[in-house]
């Protein structure tokens, strides 16, 4: 493994562990939970040193089945989480949408806190930007954590550029986290530069557009009932079609190079910037492996220059995102 350094010095794995899939959600069922918690071992005994999870998954199991697996190691990893929707940190009852009011805030982080079996949250990130509440009370809560302890890294997910820059401003940030990958490119128009300015780390979540860029997809393929993947734009049966001409293009990049689909975009992410650590999410310990191998896998000048090419030429279809799910991003 090799590592890589986010904003304020955050040392992590250069490829970390999505950990959202593991308890089910928008991908399907839940995994076994003991295999799940050897799943997460065998990542560190693999090198990941970063593990994502969020409140909001579940609520609560996700970040459950965090503390329990990671508890022997706890020193020797660095765990994100989120907080930001209006989840009741004792119930886990959902409210209609996003909460950032100070107060709550503390009151999640202390829930969260119990539940990762840990004295303190590594990174903390703010899940969606809250319009109701503004930035800099949400950066000044987060900065009372910080001095009590509790929290030693801020983050924001799925933010924009002027908010960014608003918390940014109040309490530095380590990370901001947002989708990324050649299936999404949007960040390249103005957050990658705003965060090399600013000196903060990016580490995008989907870097493998929702399992789209294994090439495992295609316009027959059957999500399950409750997969999230059903009621996406880009996932419907014709734009799916259509964008097949990206996985094309992976797999003639990946057969050149004697790696596989995955391995190319997640090799192609982390030739991006030297401060982008991509979190792809697996159940499989062999999905794990695979995508670990791409740390290793070096992409010449010639070869980003040829992937850049045959990416312009492939135009993607649909939204990432339904419409009402959009419209929580880029605040």
């Amino acid at each position: 493994m090799k590592y890589r350094t986010l904003g304020n010095g955050l040392e992590v794995s250069a490829i970390g562990l999505g950990c959202m899939s593991m308890t089910g959600s928008i991908y399907g069922p839940p995994a076994d939970k003991q295999d799940m918690i050897r799943l997460l071992r065998a990542a560190h005994e693999r090198g990941v040193t970063l593990f994502d999870t969020a409140e909001a998954y579940g609520p609560f199991i996700n970040e459950e089945l965090l503390g329990e697996a990671l508890a022997p190691i706890r020193d020797r990893v660095v765990i994100a989480t989120k907080f930001g929707f209006d989840i009741d940190p004792v119930t886990g009852q959902r409210g209609a949408g996003t909460n950032s009011r100070p107060a709550h805030i503390k009151a999640a982080v202390e829930a969260s806190l119990k539940r990762l079996r840990t004295d303190y949250i590594d990174l903390l990130f703010q899940h969606r930007v809250d319009p109701a509440v503004p930035i800099e009370d949400v950066a000044g809560a987060v900065k009372d954590l910080v001095l009590a302890g509790k929290v030693r890294h801020f983050g924001l997910s799925e933010a924009g550029v002027h908010t960014i820059r608003r918390a940014h401003a109040v309490l530095p940030l380590t990370a901001v986290q947002s989708e990324y990958s050649m299936f999404w490119r949007g960040p390249e128009l103005e957050l990658l530069a705003t965060l090399e300015e600013l000196g903060i780390g990016f580490v995008p979540f989907s870097p493998l557009g929702a399992g789209f860029l294994t090439g495992k997809i295609d316009a027959s393929t059957q999500f399950e009932a409750g997969d999230f993947r059903n009621i996406v734009p880009r996932f419907s049966a014709e734009a799916r079609q259509a964008n097949l001409a990206l996985v094309e293009v992976l797999k003639s990049i990946a057969a050149a190079k004697g790696a596989t689909p995955a391995q190319i975009a997640l090799a192609w992410l982390l030739a991006q910037k030297p401060w982008i650590v991509p979190i792809p999410g697996t159940t499989k310990l062999h999905r794990l492996e695979e995508n670990l191998r791409a740390v290793a896998l070096e992409l010449s000048t010639d070869d980003l220059g040829r992937i850049q090419t045959m990416l312009s030429e492939v135009e993607i279809q649909g939204e990432r995102l339904p419409e009402a799910v959009l419209k929580m991003t880029g605040l």
